[in-house]
């Protein structure tokens, strides 16, 4: 991890409301270039509609979102160029090879046709992807897909990565090498990567920030998490039945989150 103190990730008092409903409150926080840190929370906490928010796919209600300074809605393209984002079940386009996909993507993103080439075959190598560059992703195990998606997330060697329950779905072979490539990243890349999984937590991230029914609920390292003994516990005080999802103008109903 590097130890620049340059603000990477910025949320400033996010909201996004669908009617009356709440999907994300007020989320205000900071991560400095460096850090790699777990968004945790329950299924249907918000994770996702943030994810989306910081990365410019939904428009906030109120609040803006910005990628090395860059305000992911007025300045798009460029806070573009800066992240890489892996969403869950991400779109990758199953009757391409991966090479095939990367090469659209790297086109899209207008890299030259040369350093586009000599950057597959280092993303490639990175994510152990070598040996199925020319076989159809619809072939593909679901751990394979993943490494595609992710080889996509860093086409353009971005300084942010940003990725959504990416250990989803995989066994626990894959999970463990997926979690290996995340930690290798993090020497040289912020990452924010969401997870309800609490593994996730102890054996990449070095902050957490804890989101429940769209409000951040809490922002401190692992160790202080287990304050009460075990991570399951501060999971389970953290989302306790009294918590409730919010409603616009401060009502509150228990109304089933979105993600």
């Amino acid at each position: 991890m590097t130890n620049g103190n340059r603000i990477m990730i910025e949320a400033k008092g996010l909201s996004k409301h669908y009617g009356p409903f709440v999907a994300v409150k007020d989320l205000s926080f900071t991560i400095p270039e460096g850090q790699i840190v777990a968004f945790l929370g329950p299924n249907g906490a918000g994770k996702t509609t943030t994810m989306k928010l910081l990365t410019g796919y939904l428009g906030p209600s109120t609040g803006h979102a910005s990628i090395a300074g860059h305000d992911v809605q007025r300045d798009r393209i460029a806070a573009s160029g800066q992240f890489g984002y892996l969403p869950e079940n991400g779109p990758l386009y199953p009757e391409m090879t991966p090479f095939e996909l990367l090469e659209f993507f790297g086109e899209a993103r207008e890299i030259a046709s040369g350093q586009l080439k000599r950057r597959i075959a280092e993303i490639a190598k990175l994510c152990a992807l070598q040996l199925v560059l020319d076989k159809p992703i619809s072939k593909l195990s679901r751990g394979l897909r993943q490494r595609v998606g992710l080889a996509q997330a860093l086409l353009h060697d971005p300084a942010v990565l940003i990725m959504d329950e990416p250990t989803a779905g995989l066994d626990p072979n894959q999970i463990r090498e997926f979690r290996l490539n995340i930690q290798d990243l993090g020497r040289t890349k912020t990452v924010l990567i969401s997870t309800h999984i609490l593994q996730e937590v102890d054996a990449i991230a070095d902050r957490v920030l804890f989101i429940h029914n769209g409000e951040l609920v809490y922002d401190g390292t692992p160790r202080e998490l287990r304050e009460e003994g075990s991570l399951e516990r501060s999971f389970h005080r953290l989302t306790g039945a009294s918590r409730s999802r919010p409603v616009a103008g401060g009502v509150k109903t228990t109304t089933e989150a979105l993600s």
